[in-house]
């Protein structure tokens, strides 16, 4: 359908109220949305409760399970894409106004791009809130507690790994469990009380306007982790909350332009994030990256030591219903690539079952992951220069062993040739990004480990 029609038609998005139900050991967050003359919206939330006490009165709360719902909207607005966003649940700043809206174009760049939308952050969508604010503050949350997100894939095990010495004070933050980041929390020695669940609920209206036509694309999910994240820590008295987003996820997915797949995986993001919550929240939890100083590439290496992982880790999007590696999409291609350098050909086939740079049918999404072409593909895969480095690299390793090099590899040396990056590789394992928010004891472990 057409966004300057739908916009026409459907002129108002209503955040309406939210709705919470609380016991000693969850608590139910249902929120109201409407997109006027077409249809209503009640996603919902479950938390888990471990400790006790009553939320649904403190501030604090309060303003976390309001600004989740500001995230939570955009899934439903972009259906139509309505001119007017209309929040009744509570009130916004101006301030927060314009925090919100740099969170929708930014997140929602993708989805611009490739819907051939043209539009710009001031006339995309006005936000105009009628509310009543939500006043006072609750008691700040202190300590050494760490929440880390758990996703199922490489980055958030090295997490568990790197924070091991601490596992008395961890918890593991998992949404929607699936049989990888239940697997992955407990190989990481995580038991029941260790592991802290919360359930997000869509309303299935949304996948049957998507089937008519009405626009669909990528949201900002990892926005939607941050906040939900920021409940669970301060309902369950944790202070730091850790994810597990590297620096190569700073790069624009489509050349010369902002379009990201992963900005709310950015540093900018998790800036604003912290900006935000320190001025509008003010939990007192502490939220970053511990992997932000840190590459993909080197990620991988630290990863591939970790043997006892390699049969549960998931990272593909379209296997995580089935756990399993579907060996047909750019996220299954870019783990074989950017892990071949430091595990075996065996290996590797043993991860999934099968090698995907014998698959000549691979070649154009290998080509956008070197970036031979102006798009990356559109998913959380690491920079340019890093597939370019392990390519070489696994190129290499054939040549040396007198193998014949594998379809993808005798591509690129066709096209590209394949060169000794041997000092790119040294400078690679070196890296370090100041652009981080690691406080002092996690930087120190980090640049421990990795010999920084």
């Amino acid at each position: 359908m057409d966004f300057t029609e739908l916009r026409t038609k459907y002129p108002e998005f209503i955040y309406k109220s939210y709705d919470i139900d609380e016991t000693d050991t969850e608590i139910n967050v249902r929120y109201h949305f409407e997109i006027t003359g077409l249809c209503e919206f009640n996603p919902s939330w479950t938390f888990t409760k471990n400790n006790g006490g009553n939320f649904s009165d403190n501030p604090t709360f309060l303003k976390s399970v309001f600004a989740l719902g500001m995230v939570e909207l955009i899934s439903y607005w972009k259906s139509a894409c309505p001119p007017i966003v209309r929040v009744l649940a509570g009130d916004l700043s101006e301030k927060q106004v314009l925090w919100f809206k740099k969170l929708y174009f930014k997140g929602l760049g993708e989805f611009f791009y490739r819907n051939g939308i043209e539009t710009d952050i001031v006339s995309f969508m006005d936000i105009v809130p009628t509310g009543e604010k939500i006043k006072g503050t609750g008691e700040k949350i202190s300590g050494e507690k760490n929440l880390i997100s758990i996703g199922g894939g490489k980055d958030s095990i090295v997490s568990l790994e790197l924070l091991s010495r601490f596992k008395n004070d961890n918890f593991c933050y998992i949404i929607n469990p699936n049989e990888a980041t239940k697997a992955s929390a407990k190989m990481g020695g995580y038991k029941d009380k260790g592991i802290i669940f919360a359930k997000r609920f869509l309303d299935k209206k949304i996948v049957e306007l998507n089937s008519q036509g009405f626009l669909n694309g990528h949201t900002p999910f990892s926005a939607i982790v941050a906040f939900s994240s920021l409940i669970t820590a301060y309902i369950n008295n944790i202070h730091y909350i850790v994810l597990s987003n590297e620096s190569s996820a700073n790069e624009s997915t489509v050349m010369g332009t902002d379009v990201n797949h992963q900005y709310s995986k950015s540093f900018e993001f998790e800036e604003d994030f912290r900006a935000y919550q320190m001025e509008f929240i003010d939990s007192g939890c502490e939220y970053f990256s511990l992997l932000r100083p840190l590459t993909e590439f080197q990620i991988a290496k630290y990863f591939s030591e970790k043997s006892e992982y390699h049969s549960v880790f998931r990272s593909c999007n379209l296997g995580s219903k089935t756990d399993c590696w579907c060996c047909d999409c750019p996220k299954c291609l870019f783990i074989t690539i950017i892990l071949s350098p430091f595990l075996s050909s065996s290996d590797i086939e043993e991860i999934f079952g099968e090698n995907l740079l014998t698959k000549e049918k691979m070649i154009p999404t290998f080509d956008k992951l070197l970036g031979l072409t102006p798009e990356k593909p559109f998913e959380c895969v690491g920079s340019r220069a890093e597939v370019v480095l392990a390519v070489n690299l696994t190129a290499e390793k054939y040549k040396k062993a007198n193998k014949p090099l594998p379809c993808l590899l005798a591509h690129y040396a066709e096209t590209c040739g394949v060169r000794d990056v041997s000092e790119e590789y040294r400078e690679c394992l070196s890296y370090y990004d100041g652009n981080n928010n690691l406080p002092e004891k996690f930087e120190k472990i980090l640049r421990e480990e990795f010999a920084l």
